[in-house]
């Protein structure tokens, strides 16, 4: 096998990748997918591993790659700091500042947004590095396939080294003996994700101070120890997920509310899994009852099972991105203190992970 040359390498020699996802949308097999990549088809040594916490799907799993010349052994196990691809599965994850962490001038962004480059950078403040979007969700919903593939395409088409078809190689080895018949959407799945992978947009590298700010503000938020923590040791975020967005966790659907349509059953609310539905006190009919004022979205997840029980239509499926602007959408009133801004992911028990290849979809809901 001829290996191939890499077209830049940090100063210790190795080529490094990130990829920064939530449980369930795949970045843990991504990722061993590519360090399988470059050592059985690029003639690279390599070396992957990711981390994550407490398995739940919907909470927040890094990955990391790294490769080298084959005359070179990777002795570093340290987490990639600095990446020259760092891939982002889900645009509400750049809530938190430290996704962009090491980020240099020479970073290739991979971005799964349906928003243009000028538009994401804009929207997201990133101002370093290449950004380079594509629909993965879309892609994935398209091709009967998962992002996590779509994204496998795209980084390989941001690297420059690697050809289609090594990457359809390693789908079919550590995929298709595995899911025979998901196999063709996969394959499609990364197909497009390499040729669809938009062009790289310069972001304005000079302008760091917005990220930097986002970073430390972001870090003075979320350090916990045994010298910062409040008096008598109590964590004041409690282990739920009130004051958790779980939308990342949404497959590419979501119900939307017709309130001329409906009755105020509270059957929705009593399906939900979660606290999606607002009732208050209201007048339906000429008679003061709890009614149905709109949905927070931050706490759907997109299971539909809403959908299902609404027995009047007041409540129907959707593609969420055919609603950026969500109709209806009111966050949870209960709350007894309205957060400044919600945690961007949260343990989310519906979205699975390897189930999803066969799982059945009933008007976008799964089974």
């Amino acid at each position: 096998m001829e290996q191939v040359k890499l077209p830049l390498v940090d100063e210790s020699g190795y080529y490094e990748i990130r990829l920064e996802s939530i449980g369930g949308l795949g970045a843990n097999l991504c990722g061993k997918m590519l360090g399988e990549l470059g050592l059985r088809y690029l003639g690279l040594n390599s070396a992957s591993f990711s981390s994550y916490g407490s398995e739940k799907t919907g909470t927040p799993v890094k990955a990391y790659i790294r490769y080298c010349d084959a005359a070179k052994e990777i002795r570093v196990h340290a987490p990639v700091v600095s990446p020259h691809i760092l891939a982002i599965f889900h645009g509400a994850l750049l809530g938190k500042g430290e996704v962009l962490r090491g980020c240099t001038e020479q970073t290739k962004i991979i971005l799964n947004t349906d928003l243009s480059p000028e538009e994401a950078a804009e929207k997201y403040g990133i101002s370093c590095g290449e950004l380079l979007c594509l629909s993965a969700q879309a892609i994935a919903m398209e091709s009967k396939s998962r992002i996590n593939v779509v994204m496998l395409g795209a980084v390989g088409k941001a690297m420059g080294f690697v050809q289609l078809e090594q990457l359809e190689s390693i789908c079919r080895d550590t995929l298709g003996r595995k899911y025979p018949d998901a196999l063709p959407g996969n394959l499609e799945g990364i197909r497009r994700g390499y040729e669809e992978l938009g062009e790289a947009f310069r972001t304005n590298a000079d302008n760091t101070d917005r990220n930097t700010m986002k970073k430390k503000e972001s870090s003075d938020m979320q350090k916990l120890g045994y010298e910062t923590a409040p008096p008598g040791g109590i964590i004041p975020w409690a282990g739920n997920s009130v004051l958790a967005d779980v939308s990342p966790s949404r497959q590419g659907y979501i119900p939307v509310f017709r309130p001329e349509k409906c009755i105020n059953c509270a059957m929705c609310d009593s399906t939900c899994p979660d606290m999606v539905f607002q009732f208050q006190k209201g007048t339906y009919k000429g008679k003061e009852m709890m009614v149905n004022k709109g949905l927070d979205y931050y706490h759907c997840k997109g299971c539909l099972r809403c959908v299902a029980i609404c027995p009047t239509q007041a409540l129907v499926p959707a593609l969420e991105k055919d609603y950026p602007d969500k109709p209806y959408f009111m966050p949870n009133q209960d709350l007894i203190r309205m957060p400044d801004g919600y945690e961007k992911t949260g343990a989310n028990g519906y979205v699975t992970s390897e189930s999803f290849l066969t799982e059945k979809r009933i008007n976008g809901g799964e089974m």
